[in-house]
Order: structure tokens, then C-alpha cells, then sequence
């Protein structure tokens, strides 16, 4: 489990195809403390340690997890938003990210905000009933709030604002228009679709 509050920003140093694709991560972590086998968010992707040295770390991911994640994330030189799997007493300073994205966003939009950015996505429909306002998401890794929620013909738009905070510790003070991003949604209103959809069968 995560909390949506990014430790660290890391960049790829090298991406090797071989049965799954290995990626070594350059970080600020003291990876003595890291073990192998430890959980490690990548820009929202829970992977797990398979190798590590002073300030590097590799993982192994998988073709589903390609095939579900943005485009272009696993790349050399990609900076990816990281978060060290929650320990027991650990504030939860976001809220409960599971580290399984749910699908990918498209940013529609960015739009100053006094010193904040107000940032529109476009989410595929089959997201569009567990996205609500005021609700939480989690965009590559990170914890956020959501503003608004607006269905229109061409999909179902959500906007968010960025502090400037927000800006500098993570990669998305860094988006652009046209740019794809990982979705998580909340985990409670997976349940709850569920939960409607199991009552509704009865």
C-alpha cells in the first residue's frame, strides 16, 4: 500500500528487453535500506526491487504492465515520481493508493491559476463513474483532489490544481497537453461499483 506522496524523483537509466523488460532507476534513496523483494511506486505502477546498488534500483515489468501504462513512461531518461511502500504507523498523508493503475488520461488542458496550475484530463468512459468531485485520484503516483468533473460528448473530463509545491516535487509540474498519464482511482469506489453491481443482480 502507498499513500500518493511522492519521496523521491527518479529517472531511468536503462531499459534491457529480455522475457519482461528490466529498468535500473537512478534515485536519491539509500538503498541499503531498500531490500530486494521491497515494493517501490513508480509513477503510480507498484514494482517490485530485483536488484539494487548504491543509488540505483532495477525492477522487472511485465508486458500487461506496458500495455496499461502511458506511453513513452518506460524510457531512458524518464523522470518517474516514487514512493516507498507504507510501513506500519506511517502517516497517511494522501490517501490509500494500491499501486494498480486503472487506466490511462490524456491531458486535455493546462491553464494557469494564480501560482498554481489547473490541469483538465480526459479519462476513458469506462473510468468516468468512480471520478467525483472532491473525490481522490491518483495521477502518476501522486494523490490528488479533484475540482470538477464534467461529462461531454468527446469523453468525461476532471480537473485538478497543482500547488507550487506539488510542481516542484513531483513530474507533473512538468506535463504538457497531449501528454498521457497513469490513473489510479479510489480504491473505496471500486467496492462500491461492485457492491451496486452484485445488489443490482438480486
Amino acid at each position: 500500500m502507498f499513500t500518493g506522496i511522492i519521496t523521491d524523483i527518479g529517472t531511468i537509466e536503462s531499459v534491457e528487453t529480455r522475457g519482461d523488460t528490466r529498468v535500473v532507476v537512478r534515485t536519491a534513496y539509500d538503498t541499503a535500506t531498500v531490500d530486494l523483494g521491497a515494493s517501490i511506486a513508480c509513477s503510480g505502477v507498484c514494482l517490485t526491487v530485483v536488484d539494487k546498488g548504491p543509488g540505483w534500483f532495477a525492477v522487472d515489468v511485465s508486458g500487461e504492465t506496458l500495455s496499461r501504462t502511458a506511453a513513452e513512461q518506460w524510457t531512458q531518461g524518464r523522470r518517474l515520481n516514487l514512493e516507498r511502500a507504507m510501513k506500519l504507523g506511517d502517516e497517511l498523508g494522501g490517501h490509500i493508493v494500491t499501486g494498480h493503475v486503472d487506466g490511462i488520461a490524456t491531458i486535455a488542458s493546462i491553464a494557469a491559476d494564480g501560482d498554481s496550475k489547473r490541469i483538465a484530463f480526459t479519462v476513458p468512459e469506462v473510468l468516468a463513474p468512480f471520478v467525483a468531485p472532491k473525490g481522490s485520484i491518483t495521477v502518476d503516483g501522486v494523490s490528488l483532489t479533484v475540482n470538477a468533473v464534467e461529462d461531454q460528448a468527446t469523453g468525461t473530463v476532471f480537473t485538478v490544481n497543482l500547488i507550487p509545491h506539488t510542481q516542484a516535487v513531483t513530474t507533473l509540474g512538468a506535463l504538457a497537453e497531449g501528454q498521457t498519464v497513469n490513473i489510479e482511482i479510489d480504491v473505496l469506489a471500486r467496492y462500491l461499483q461492485r457492491m451496486e453491481y452484485y445488489h443490482g443482480r438480486r
